[in-house]
């Protein structure tokens, strides 16, 4: 059984990768056996050196993943190192609030160029790459805004809804080419971009009292889930959107 989440041999591109739930991801991955392309904007020099210390190879690429113009340069330099790329993780993304009826045009079209955009030009390219191959995983990061409205997001909500969509359609025409498209929908994660809430007394006794698990989620619990995806124990898996939330969808 443990064979069937082996990742040995495995190159793993993750975007997003320097901290919280892509530093996660990487790690987790690394630690079942997979190299790991950590890209983005910001070095992830922490999460390459952690993943060298697990006996795996990790490199960084720099990418602003912003504006597609940055897709095909970024893939064609993974592959260029690592001859090859097995597992695609989108995790790189932004978020901006504001009332809806004041959110700006500026802000809808940043955020939906990186969350949406993006993630389906390096969904496209890889996954060209994965069917020529016959085989590939890839794994989008969704989010409980798939689901759910939210309030104050509306781009974010938007992008997070079509990652959603996107997911299945994808997983529609690619299934029976050997590449599995599945999605992750983290719940509250404890990281620095949620710094903020876990400070708030009031929010985070809010946000507490709706998860039935009673605590915020880690990083590694997102990067469980990622192996999962990842390896072979979900080659029947298909287009399945992963909600990593303690309860919080189930309350």
């Amino acid at each position: 059984m443990a064979g069937l989440f082996d990742l040995s041999g495995k190159v793993a591109l993750v975007t997003g990768a320097n901290t919280g739930i892509g530093q996660g991801i990487a790690l987790a991955l690394a630690a079942a056996g997979a190299d790991i392309a950590a890209a983005g904007r910001s070095p992830a020099d922490d999460t390459v050196r952690r993943v060298r210390e697990l006996g795996r190879r990790g490199e960084n690429f720099a990418a602003n993943l912003a504006s597609v113009g940055a897709v095909q340069p970024l893939i064609d330099a993974v592959l260029g190192a690592y001859g090859r790329i097995d597992i695609l993780v989108n995790n790189a993304g932004i978020i901006r609030r504001a009332d809806a009826v004041d959110f700006t045009e500026e802000d809808w079209d940043a955020v939906m160029d990186t969350n949406l955009k993006t993630l389906f030009f390096l969904c496209q390219g890889v996954g060209r790459h994965m069917i020529a191959r016959g085989n590939g995983k890839i794994i989008n990061i969704a989010s409980m805004l798939t689901f759910q409205g939210g309030i104050r997001v509306p781009s974010y909500t938007a992008s997070k809804s079509g990652v959603g969509g996107l997911t299945k359609l994808l997983a529609n025409e690619w299934a029976a080419k050997g590449v599995q498209v599945n999605a992750i929908a983290p719940g509250y994660i404890a990281t620095n971009n949620t710094a903020a809430l876990q400070s708030d007394e009031a929010r985070n006794r809010q946000i507490m009292e709706r998860i039935p698990a009673g605590r915020w989620g880690d990083p590694a619990d997102i990067g469980g889930a990622a192996v999962f995806l990842a390896s072979a124990a979900s080659d029947y898996v298909q287009g399945h959107i992963l909600a990593v939330d303690g309860g919080w969808l189930a309350r």
